[in-house]
């Protein structure tokens, strides 16, 4: 078996009082964190939306393959197609499902099949996982555990534009495989989430909900 290449761990340690202090903050950072459906077309900067990106591609992932595309989308036509694209698979799945309790519980959210933010926002940014990897030959490379690769990298993307000062939005259009040919991905690649990120627009409000207790969502063995 071939040796891999080691290098030393940066690994700085810190008094824990500091650790704490950084939970904390961290922590109340991402609690004022919420998903925005209002935005405002006010520019962002190419290098701030770079930046963030670059945090999510520092994600852990399966066997180190980094199985993601980051496609980011500023440009009007194009936003115009993909909001026009999304809309009708949002209307087609909407159809006949006016009953259905998962509809119910979605609109109190403002969930629905009009999605102006798709245009407005300055940014789009489409990201895809590459469902297996091309050799110098040609050939296939298995990738493994992309779709939580990939969701770990989305997670990251999000806290970073969250503390870069911008809001977001996750928006999952069923089927999504019109991202492939708007974007001009390969067919090795699957759009997973199309995330919209700017600032809110002006009076922009969000629906008054709670968020789980730690009692609700841990469990200490």
């Amino acid at each position: 078996m071939d040796q891999r290449a080691e290098i030393p761990l940066a690994f700085r340690p810190l008094p824990e009082d500091e650790m704490q202090s950084r939970a904390a903050s961290f922590r109340a950072l991402m609690a004022a964190r919420r998903t925005v459906r209002d935005f405002s077309d006010r520019p962002v900067p190419r290098a701030l939306i770079e930046d963030c990106v670059m945090a999510a591609a520092s994600a852990p992932s399966g066997a180190n393959q980094q199985p993601w595309t980051f496609a980011c989308i500023s440009n009007p036509d194009v936003k115009r197609r993909i909001r026009a694209a999304a809309e009708e698979e949002e209307r087609s799945f909407y159809a006949g499902r006016a009953s259905d309790e998962w509809l119910r519980a979605l609109a109190p959210l403002g969930t629905d099949a009009d999605k102006p933010f798709l245009e407005t926002a300055p940014w789009l940014i489409a990201v895809f996982g590459q469902r297996w990897g091309v050799a110098p030959d040609g050939s296939r490379v298995k990738h493994y555990y992309m779709p939580e690769s990939v969701g770990i990298a989305t997670g990251f993307l999000i806290a970073a534009l969250h503390g870069a000062g911008l809001a977001t939005l996750t928006h999952t259009p069923s089927p999504m495989g019109f991202l492939n040919a708007i974007c001009g991905r390969p067919d090795n690649e699957k759009a997973l989430i199309l995330l919209v990120a700017g600032y809110p627009a002006e009076g922009a409000t969000v629906p008054d909900i709670r968020r789980k207790a730690l009692d609700d969502v841990t469990v200490w063995i």
